[in-house]
């Protein structure tokens, strides 16, 4: 018979690697499958080469399989680093981020990042990047909106200087028209 081969083989490995890592599950069958190996008689080394592996990987599974069975080889709970923030702390950030930066006596009209930082380490003394101040947004379920730009209404005889700047803070032009002068 004759042998397959994979086009582009080196890409597709790491592709294929990539959608193993993405899901429980087939890191599940692939631990399965390391495991199944090493039963044949096949060496935690060559199993790791063949899987992509770490031979000391294989080893884990091997040993986690021995001690716990099947249930050793299933996705364990990953806790991560704790918060260094309390639920009363969050709750307190919850409830400031509902109001205007200003109530709280910062500068700023809008929270962002960086101004959720500054309040953070004066109030709450404690030190987040402006990632994780960013990152409590998404957790707070909070969305900044950025007010656009109103002009307000102007005399029906300035209507063409009005349609001029509000062309001027539109994002796109308009299509069929010519911008500038």
């Amino acid at each position: 018979m004759k042998a397959l081969t994979i086009s582009d083989a080196e890409t597709m490995i790491l592709a294929i690697q990539d959608e193993i890592r993405r899901s429980d599950e087939s890191r599940y069958d692939h631990r399965l499958h390391g495991v199944l190996l090493v039963a044949e008689g096949v060496s935690c080394r060559e199993v790791a080469h063949l899987l992509g592996d770490a031979p000391r990987t294989v080893e884990y599974w091997v040993h986690r399989f021995e001690g716990r069975g099947f249930a050793g080889l299933q996705e364990g709970e990953r806790s991560g680093r704790p918060s260094q923030l309390t639920d009363r702390q969050l709750e307190r950030v919850n409830q400031i981020l509902r109001g205007s930066p200003r109530v709280e006596g910062l500068q700023a009209s809008l929270w962002d990042g960086p101004t959720l930082r500054q309040w953070v380490k004066s109030q709450l003394k404690v030190e987040l990047s402006v990632r994780s101040c960013q990152r409590l947004f998404r957790r707070l379920e909070f969305r900044l909106r950025k007010p656009r730009p109103q002009i307000g209404p102007a005399d029906p005889s300035q209507r063409e200087e009005l349609e001029q700047l509000r062309a001027t803070h539109k994002k796109t032009p308009r299509i069929g028209k010519k911008s500038g002068g």
